[in-house]
C-alpha cells in the first residue's frame, strides 16, 4: 500500500512516515506540506491512500481533496487533524473522501488505512460502512427500503416526517431543497428541525448530519 503524506509541519510528517513505515504493508511514497504540493505529488506518485492534514498556511486539504477527486473520483483520501470540528467532518464526508482521523490516535492511524483500502469509511477511530447512505455528496438512485439505512435507535424519539429530514440534511441540503423534496413549507422545514435539534440534544444542523453518518454503521 503506497502512502502519501501531506502536513505542514515536518515533524509531524516525518514521524507519521516514520510510523507507518515499520508496518510491512505500508510504504510512505512522498511527504507533502501544502494543498498545492499534495495536488502535485498526488498525480506525479499516484499514491494507494493521500493521507493529509486540513489546515495548512499553503494551501488548505480540503480545497486540494476537491481538486484531486475532480480528477480522479476513485482517489483515496483519507484526512489527519487536530481537532474534531464536525463541520469539517462533513465537509470531508460530502466531497467524497475515505476518512477523518485524529492525530492523539496514532495506534490507528495503520489500521484505519487498511480499513480505507477495504472499500470502508473511517470517522475518528470507527469504521463506517461505505455505501450511498454515507455519501453526503449523492442521493441513491433509488429509494426502495432496501437503499435506505436501518432507522438507528439514536433517532427513536423522531417522527417519520422528521427522520425524513434529518436524511435530507445529512445530504447537505438546504432548507429551500428540504422542503421541494418533502413537498413541505421552508417554516415546516424549520420547525422539524427546531424539534429535531431539541429531541436530539444538538445545537445545529452539521451535529445531525455527523449524528447520522456515526449512527448509520449501528443500523
Amino acid at each position: 500500500m503506497k502512502v502519501l503524506i501531506v502536513d505542514d509541519d515536518a515533524l509531524v510528517a516525518q514521524s507519521l512516515s516514520t510510523i507507518l513505515s515499520v508496518e510491512a504493508d505500508l510504504e510512505v511514497v512522498g511527504l507533502g506540506r501544502s494543498g498545492p504540493e499534495a495536488i502535485e505529488k498526488y498525480r506525479e506518485l499516484k499514491p494507494d491512500i493521500l493521507l493529509m492534514d486540513i489546515q495548512m498556511p499553503g494551501g488548505d486539504g480540503l480545497s486540494a481533496a476537491e481538486r484531486i477527486l475532480a480528477g480522479d473520483v476513485a482517489a483515496r483520501i483519507v484526512f489527519l487533524t487536530t481537532f474534531s470540528d464536525d463541520e469539517y467532518i462533513v465537509r470531508a464526508l460530502r466531497m467524497g473522501s475515505r476518512g477523518y482521523l485524529i492525530k492523539q490516535d496514532v495506534a490507528q492511524i495503520a489500521p484505519a488505512l487498511r480499513s480505507v483500502m477495504a472499500g470502508v469509511c473511517v470517522l475518528e477511530g470507527e469504521v463506517l460502512e461505505r455505501s450511498a447512505t454515507m455519501r453526503l455528496s449523492a442521493r441513491p438512485e433509488t429509494d426502495g427500503p432496501q437503499n435506505r439505512p436501518l432507522r438507528g435507535t439514536v433517532f427513536a424519539a423522531l417522527t417519520d416526517r422528521e427522520y425524513e429530514v434529518v436524511e435530507a440534511v445529512a445530504e447537505g441540503l438546504d432548507n429551500a431543497e428540504v422542503a421541494a423534496r418533502l413537498f413541505m413549507s421552508e417554516g415546516t422545514v424549520r420547525n422539524h428541525i427546531s424539534s429535531i435539534l431539541a429531541k436530539l440534544g444538538l445545537r445545529n444542523r452539521t451535529q445531525v448530519a455527523v449524528m447520522y453518518y456515526r449512527s448509520a454503521q449501528a443500523g
